[in-house]
C-alpha cells in the first residue's frame, strides 16, 4: 500500500553519504585495491522505444540497460607492482605476443593465492575466496559504502569484471613538487547489484 500522508515518509537517515568513505576489494589485483583512491558507481540507462501515432510519438520505456563503464583510479607503487599487476592481466587478455600469455593468465592463480585449489571453487570467474588455481580471465570485485564512522553499511558487488584499459605513467623531471603518480583503469562487467553487508542475497536481481 502506498504511504500518503506526507509525516509518515519523511526519512530515518538523515546523514549525508561523504565520497571518501569507502573500500574497493578486487580479488585478482590485491595491490591495486589497497591503493584505489577514487571509483564510481556506473551510471545506468534504460533505453526508449516511440509508439507511432497519428499525431505526437509517444516515448515508452525500453527493455534493455545500459551500463556505463567502471572506472577506478589508484596511486602507483615505488615498484610499480601494482600497475604491472593490471599490465599483466590485461596483457593475458590481449597475448600481443604469442598465445601462452593467456595460458599464463589461467595459471597465474597458483601462484597469486597457491592454498586456492582446496577452499575455492575451480571454475573461473566464479570465485568466493580467492582466485581459483588455474586463474581466469575474469574476476568479482565488492565497493564497500561506508558510514561517517568507517561502518560498513551497503556492499556493490561487480560480477565477472576484466579491464579494457589502463593510463599511462606520466613521468617529468619539470615538475616543481612531488606529485605521486596517478593511473585511471577502466573495467567491463556483466552486472552490478546492491546488497546489505556480508548478506549471500542481493538487493537488487535480474534476469
Amino acid at each position: 500500500m502506498t504511504v500518503t500522508n506526507s509525516y509518515l515518509r519523511q526519512p530515518t537517515k538523515l546523514d549525508y553519504a561523504s565520497p571518501t568513505q569507502f573500500k574497493f576489494n578486487i580479488l585478482k589485483l590485491p595491490k591495486v585495491e589497497y591503493f584505489c583512491t577514487a571509483i564510481n558507481v556506473p551510471g545506468v540507462e534504460l533505453g526508449t522505444v516511440n509508439q507511432v501515432t497519428p499525431l505526437k510519438d509517444i516515448p515508452q520505456p525500453g527493455d534493455k540497460l545500459t551500463y556505463q563503464d567502471l572506472q577506478v583510479t589508484f596511486l602507483v607503487d615505488e615498484n610499480l607492482e601494482n600497475y604491472r599487476e593490471l599490465h599483466n592481466w590485461l596483457t593475458g587478455l590481449g597475448f600481443p605476443e604469442d598465445h601462452t600469455q593467456f595460458a599464463r593468465l589461467q595459471g597465474a592463480g597458483a601462484d597469486r593465492f597457491p592454498t586456492s585449489e582446496s577452499s575455492v571453487s575451480s571454475e573461473p570467474g566464479k570465485v568466493k575466496y580467492g582466485a581459483p588455481s588455474e586463474g581466469g580471465t575474469l574476476s568479482d570485485a565488492t565497493l564497500m559504502v561506508l558510514t561517517n564512522k568507517n561502518n560498513p553499511v551497503v556492499e556493490i558487488r561487480f560480477r565477472d569484471i576484466f579491464p579494457v584499459s589502463i593510463g599511462p605513467l606520466a613521468y617529468n623531471q619539470q615538475e616543481t613538487d612531488v606529485n605521486y603518480l596517478t593511473v585511471n583503469c577502466t573495467f567491463k562487467y556483466e552486472i552490478y547489484t546492491f546488497s546489505g553487508v556480508n548478506s549471500s542475497s542481493n538487493t537488487v536481481s535480474h534476469t
